[in-house]
């Protein structure tokens, strides 16, 4: 996931939670955005 944008990386967080898919992904995903710092990020494009 290193080669994901971050912009990216949040927006494949968000279609994986509107498509419903797997939990084991969502959570991979959710793993390296905490790894990034990105969580602050994320609610200022909500």
């Amino acid at each position: 996931m290193d080669k994901l944008s971050d912009a990216l990386l949040i927006e494949s967080y968000t279609k994986a939670k509107e498509y419903k898919l797997s939990e084991d992904f969502i959570q991979l995903i959710e793993a390296e955005i905490d790894r990034r710092s990105l969580r602050k990020q994320m609610k200022k494009t909500s």
